[in-house]
């Protein structure tokens, strides 16, 4: 489960798309409090963020529109409260480039390989 802290328009296919799937269900398990996955650290980290978590997602669902993506999944904004922005990280941006430089994949931080 990850949420990246990295432009979206940087991010490969896989995990834009990943990412969106993965933030629904944080959003899920905070605004419906539910049980499972609700003590990961990814999830712990946008608990009294929903608001910053909303703006993510509205990031992502830009870039997929721009990719030719459709989006019919949108977020009730009325849920939207808390902090505006994120900033607890897992890993810090830095470490996350790192990780998606280890990755096979088509995000721009692989493209000097």
């Amino acid at each position: 489960m990850r949420i990246w802290d990295l432009p979206p328009q940087k991010l490969c296919r896989n995990h834009l798309l990943g990412e969106h799937r993965e933030l629904h269900a944080i959003w899920s398990v905070i605004t419906l409090h539910k049980k499972g996955y609700s003590r990961h650290p990814e999830t712990l980290r946008w608990n009294g963020k929903l608001a910053a978590l909303y703006a993510r997602h509205e990031l992502l669902v830009k870039e997929m529109h721009l990719r030719g993506f459709n989006h019919h999944s949108a977020l009730d904004k009325k849920l939207a409260i808390g902090n505006k922005s994120q900033t607890a990280f897992v890993h810090s941006p830095q470490q996350q480039i790192k990780i998606l430089k280890t990755k096979k994949c088509a995000c721009v931080y692989n493209q000097n390989k």
